[in-house]
């Protein structure tokens, strides 16, 4: 096979190599024309990148994506052409040899669907074909997120969560309240988008072990011309459950993005979603008005301390004096004292009285299984169920959602 874009108007491609150079796996081709006769192609890295842009790529059911130890210095280039892919619903399989375990397990946590090892062991490639297309014929006819359809209209609720002071738990707070409200139902659970608008320490990317992206920046640095395409490609999914916008790949100044790119990002995110959780940064910004305004439910997040109450003042003093929307904040007291710890529950009423506030809810201290999960990027949920703080999220998301629906019945 040569290196060439695929010809459509000789026989359907339905599939391509994408590699290197594909002769370097020449039992790789042997098993492609055995499963597919003339009805594949060969392409290199880049003109993977640049072939999923034409319209002829609309006919690809899969990528065999062939790599070996020379290639995992490009492990990110390996990532984006997983990402691609998958944004438009082509299957990966990934084909490797001499490949380390590290860099197999970054791969398919970027989304490829099958992993085979090289030299390809008997029917192993047609077993993996055969599972891929199984897959895709048993998912719906349509995706939400990186496959965004611009007739949605969906007006999401806007939830956000603000840390008043670092370690407070905004990032955990985010990340497992959006993956709990999309998985609230077992099929068919409403569409979150979690956006990680915390542009130089935003670590939601590493809270779920999602790559970082040149993309999100390019987006950002120009939301006049953002499109249903351009949004949706800018997003990662985790775990086919909800859609992600990481933190970009370099630290970028927190006034990047203006009030108008910030309006104009989270119009689209709601217009898709039913859910928009959002994770800031501590820092007030120029564009933190726009998000107030827009947010439901703004979630500020402190602990018993005299910073947190410190900043928690300051915090509110500096909304009040530009007549901002305080009623939309509620305050979130992050290793809350436990149910029996009377005198720690003293201790929270008066600090809310002396701050004029009201502390509506009370997080459990989850212990070392918060940081474990995170370093391991998995929601709570799945790493550490039975957690107490896991279970209070569940309940919040769930109130969030009851209360979405009784909204819903209403209107």
């Amino acid at each position: 096979m040569s290196s060439t874009m695929p010809q459509p108007d000789t026989s359907l491609i339905v599939a391509c190599t994408v590699s290197r150079d594909v002769q370097n796996f020449d039992l790789l081709i042997e098993d492609m024309e055995l499963a597919l006769g003339e009805n594949w192609g060969d392409l290199g890295f880049a003109e993977a990148l640049a072939f999923f842009g034409q319209p002829e790529a609309q006919a690809l059911e899969f990528i065999a994506l062939a790599i070996d130890e020379s290639d995992e210095e490009n492990l990110s280039l390996m990532g984006e052409i997983i990402t691609q892919a998958k944004s438009r619903r082509i299957k990966v399989i990934l084909i490797a040899e001499d490949v380390t375990p590290a860099s197999l397990h970054t791969l398919l946590r970027q989304g490829a669907d099958e992993f085979v090892p090289y030299p390809l062991p008997e029917n192993e490639l047609s077993e993996a074909i055969e599972r891929v297309r199984a897959a895709e014929a048993a998912l719906p006819a349509t995706t939400s997120g990186p496959g965004l359809q611009s007739g949605n209209h969906k007006e999401g609720a806007v939830i956000v969560v603000h840390g008043l002071a670092g370690g407070t738990g905004s990032t955990t707070l985010a990340v497992n309240l959006a993956w709990e409200l999309a998985t609230a139902k077992k099929e068919g659970g409403p569409s979150v988008c979690l956006l990680d608008l915390d542009l130089q320490y935003g670590s939601v990317a590493t809270y779920l072990d999602l790559p970082r992206r040149e993309v999100v920046y390019d987006m950002l640095s120009d939301t006049e011309k953002m499109d249903d395409e351009t949004f949706g490609q800018s997003l990662l999914t985790f775990q086919d459950k909800m859609q992600v916008l990481t933190a970009p790949t370099d630290m970028l100044p927190l006034d990047l993005v203006s009030s108008e790119d910030i309006n104009r990002l989270l119009a689209m995110a709601r217009r898709h979603f039913e859910y928009v959780v959002i994770d800031m940064p501590s820092t007030l910004v120029s564009w933190s008005e726009a998000v107030l305004n827009q947010a439901h439910v703004y979630f500020a997040m402190l602990e018993m301390d005299m910073r947190s109450a410190q900043n928690a003042l300051r915090f509110k003093r500096a909304l009040q004096s530009e007549e901002l929307p305080v009623e939309k904040l509620r305050y979130v007291m992050n290793r809350a004292p436990g149910f029996t710890d009377l005198s720690g529950k003293s201790r929270v009423k008066r600090m809310g009285e002396s701050l004029s506030i009201s502390i509506d809810l009370q997080m459990p201290d989850g212990g070392k299984p918060i940081t474990q999960g995170a370093d391991h990027g998995l929601p709570l949920a799945i790493s550490a169920p039975k957690n107490p703080l896991r279970k209070e999220i569940a309940k919040l998301a769930l109130s969030i959602h009851e209360l979405g629906t009784d909204n819903a019945k209403a209107a």
